[in-house]
């Protein structure tokens, strides 16, 4: 608006206070208390001092929501409304902006707003936020209690991140005239330097105002003082800029014929501009007027933008939020497209891409009726561009690119993209933008832009606001898609971490859940096993590094591999936390973590548990439903060194079940753990229909509280066990023949459980695993087992630690096939060095029944 290097803001109150104005409420005066002797008060009063320069304005501020948010003392005293009914209310209410005047009073000098007993259209324009530049005007006002008043008003758009969209000054101007008239001069200075005034010419403090401007403006002249004073009296108007021009932005209308001539002015200076004409010297101001309401608009509506996208880091939200961002205030139709790696969550695309990139469309915004643009271009579909279309130049080039109308060749040219659907309705006469969605110089996607065809075709000025609009939503994208890129490593990290435990092991059923931490990431390092053990027992185990991140997820990798490998060797838990803890003092003294490994025996009815520095595991018995915390040693945490572990052995019945977790689980900061400890009882006790309800019972309770900030491991096992007379023993001489009389042992038993469709592999594959067994056994007799559980399990123990192993056999070899025999008939097998010796077992899947 002001083309000069040197800009200057006066504000009007200013202006006043360099008249002799007190305090920062210098608009404000004209309370009863300000009022001298003679002087009326209350709605159209005139200024206490006009010597002072007082001028009485009501001042009030409306919220972007068109609510009244401040409501001043001359508001109160013109319109006649107390601040506590005005504030909150709807500002069109308190601002009356339409109605008739009566047909007996005088609209001489108010032209067509003789026709509005209200503040006039322009301030309703100003309300309702279609109008973008400061705007005034002159009305009648009717006020309860008064005298229909004269009103001058003036409205300002208010610009910037707060609350507050506009900015409304009302004057009583038939109290200004009398006033002034009552007690200045017949004629001033002002009226000398700029005649013909008929407004606050003869205000008398007018000289005394001109030689004092200066003072605020140190390089403006007595002259131009002089001239910038007389137009601010004059009109009434403060002055928003000045400059070495001497411009003053904004002047109001007070009558029909200014407002139509400047209306009829400013839509010639807009028919040039939009057609790229040179603009006429005498609509030069009008143009350049235009521009910056323009550019001021298009500001505005990119800090909305802003505002609006990137709420959150969720992609799929981001990029519903850019998409609605430009509809309907930029475009018509917005329709969002990214590259296969930004929608999968991978890495950073390279290259430029070419006519086999894939493109997503993620979200479609529109104007027209719903469902019309549905079937045809749904979202998620996936597509590559050919090079000769417009979208392929935007993706390639970087840039964006700007079709003023689609022409019908055009629109062929792209709904044969379309396969069988017809696209040409919907594009064909619209004027198109695309823009690309870049981040460090890699488009990563592209909006198509199309707005109606009634509607201004983009231009210039359209393509910078959706460059620049491309530039930041490609930035809120990117982010968003590096969140999701690094929360699917996590994710990929911590799952690979954590084991994939069966639901069924021998004699006890398993449900476990993972939470990671809510505040702290995704990565954590608390994790939960099972390993299956020789004798139908199977170990449990919960663990904790303490602290969060990469590093204590790294540690517990190595630490559960290294329970999973210990726990095959079968060692008693008190030895082997012994053994842990040496392997961490190895690896380092930075972490240090807490562990319960607890041993299940279904056959035995046990459990044998010991404890580094985790807290006590739940039993809830079956006989009864209670629950209660088992005591145990609790041992230090694994890395201190030093401290022995201690086990202890709780004899369970069938169905009771085991709860063991992480402290993230129950422990609240500021909280004793103790009440966690009592909630985690009383809902681990609670009747559930199934392992995974009654998990997700426990986890209601105590792991969706907003105080939980740690990750959390749950492991429940219903210890169902297993019956004596589903278990059948047989001790072997070290003898050659036993093998005969183990195979007829095996046909036997298998034949009374009602399995005889297993007889013949177990009989098979029992005869392989004896004789080997005697033929390396040393001095203790061979022990052959047969447990029926969810599968038929068989094991062969003997004292020999040496494990065997798959050998390959020749055509004259009369060894090494029998193991070869056990792995492909068998749907398990293993071996596992014991303190006695070793343990070969396999497994064979019972039949349906």
């Amino acid at each position: 608006m002001v083309t000069c290097h040197r800009r200057t803001v006066v504000t009007a109150t200013q202006i006043l206070r360099s008249c002799g104005e007190r305090g920062p409420d210098a608009m404000d005066h004209g309370t009863q208390r300000d009022a001298p002797p003679g002087r009326r008060a209350g709605p159209g009063a005139g200024p206490a001092d006009p010597v002072a320069g007082r001028v009485p304005l009501a001042v009030v501020v409306v919220d972007r929501d068109g609510l009244v948010s401040h409501w001043s003392r001359g508001a109160r005293r013109l319109f006649a409304l107390p601040k506590e009914e005005a504030i909150g209310r709807p500002a069109p209410d308190l601002l009356p902006v339409s109605g008739v005047l009566p047909e007996d009073e005088d609209h001489t000098g108010y032209g067509s707003y003789a026709a509005h007993d209200g503040l006039g259209p322009g301030l309703e324009s100003s309300l309702d936020g279609r109008l973008s530049y400061p705007a005034a005007g002159r009305a009648r006002l009717t006020v309860p209690g008064s005298d229909r008043l004269d009103v001058l008003w003036w409205a300002y758009p208010l610009v910037g991140p707060g609350r507050e969209r506009l900015l409304v000054l009302a004057a009583d101007a038939d109290g200004l005239r009398r006033d002034y008239a009552d007690g200045g001069p017949e004629q001033t200075t002002f009226e000398r330097i700029a005649p013909g005034f008929a407004l606050h010419t003869d205000f008398p403090g007018a000289e005394e105002l001109a030689r004092r401007l200066p003072e605020i403006l140190p390089s403006m002249s007595v002259g131009e003082s002089a001239r910038i004073v007389a137009q601010v009296l004059e009109l009434g108007y403060p002055v928003l800029e000045f400059s070495q021009n001497d411009r003053v932005p904004v002047t109001p209308d007070w009558g029909v014929p200014r407002r139509v001539e400047r209306r009829a002015r400013r839509e010639r200076a807009a028919r040039a501009l939009a057609a790229g004409e040179p603009v006429p010297d005498d609509l030069r101001d009008e143009a350049e007027d235009l521009e910056y309401a323009a550019v001021r608009e298009r500001l505005e509506f990119l800090n909305e933008v802003s505002g609006r996208i990137g709420t959150s880091l969720d992609l799929s939200r981001t990029i519903v939020e850019v998409s609605k961002a430009v509809v309907p205030r930029f475009t018509d139709v917005a329709g969002t497209y990214l590259r296969e790696q930004v929608v999968a969550g991978e890495g950073f695309p390279d290259g430029v891409p070419d006519t086999t990139t894939m493109w997503h469309r993620v979200a479609l915004e529109h104007t027209d009726e719903p469902g019309r643009w549905d079937d045809v271009v749904p979202v998620g579909e996936a597509m590559p561009f050919p090079a000769h279309t417009p979208f392929f130049q935007c993706m390639t080039s970087g840039d964006p690119v700007l079709v003023p109308r689609i022409t019908e060749e055009m629109g062929h040219a792209i709904a044969s993209q379309f396969e069988k659907r017809d696209i040409r309705p919907l594009i064909t006469g619209r004027s198109m933008l695309l823009v690309p969605l870049k981040a460090r110089n890699v488009v990563l996607g592209f909006m198509i832009l199309l707005r109606h065809p009634e509607r201004p075709v983009f231009n210039d000025m359209d393509r910078v606001t959706g460059a620049e609009l491309a530039a930041r939503a490609g930035l809120v994208l990117d982010n968003a898609r590096m969140y999701t890129y690094q929360e699917n490593v996590a994710e990929t990290l911590q799952d690979s971490m954590l084991p994939h435990i069966p639901a069924r092991m021998a004699g006890c059923d398993i449900a476990t859940r993972y939470l990671p931490g809510t505040l702290l990431g995704r990565v954590g390092g608390d994790w939960f096993d099972s390993v299956k053990l020789p004798g139908a027992r199977t170990a449990l185990v919960v663990g904790d590094v303490m602290g969060h991140g990469l590093n204590s997820a790294a540690m517990m990798g190595q630490l559960r591999t290294a329970v999973q490998t210990m726990a095959g060797l079968d060692l008693p838990p008190a030895q082997l936390l012994r053994n842990l803890d040496d392997l961490a003092q190895r690896l380092g003294d930075t972490h240090l973590a807490t562990c319960l490994y607890a041993v299940y025996d279904p056959i035995a009815g046990e459990l044998h548990l010991a404890n580094a520095g985790h807290i006590p595991p739940v039993l809830v018995r079956a006989a009864d439903g209670a629950s209660e915390l088992i005591d145990l040693p609790t041992g230090a945490p694994i890395g201190v060194g030093g401290v022995p572990f201690e086990a202890v052995r709780v004899p369970v019945a069938p169905g009771d079940r085991l709860v063991m977790c992480t402290d993230g689980l129950v422990e609240v900061r500021g909280e004793d753990i103790g009440v966690g400890l009592a909630t985690l009882c009383e809902s681990a006790a609670h009747p559930a229909a199934s392992m995974d309800d009654a998990c997700d019972t426990i986890i209601r309770a105590l792991g969706t509280g907003g105080g939980r900030k740690d990750d959390v491991a749950l492991l429940m096992a219903r210890l169902n066990g297993i019956e004596s007379d589903a278990v059948a023993e047989w001790r072997l001489a070290r003898d050659p023949a036993e093998a005969g009389r183990a195979r007829a042992a095996v046909r036997e038993q298998l034949h009374d459980w009602g399995l005889p469709k297993l007889a013949d592999p177990a009989e098979l594959m029992v005869s392989e695993l004896v004789t080997n067994a005697l033929r390396h056994a040393h001095a203790r007799p061979v022990e052959l087992r047969l447990v029926r559980a969810d599968t038929l399990l068989c094991e062969v123990d003997d004292d020999d630690h040496e494990l065997p192993a798959l050998r390959g056999a020749g055509p004259d070899d009369e060894n090494g096939r029998g193991l070869r025999v056990v792995s492909a008939l068998a749907r398990e097998w293993g071996a596992s060095r014991t303190k006695a010796g070793k343990t070969v077992w396999f497994e064979l899947t019972l039949p349906r029944r």
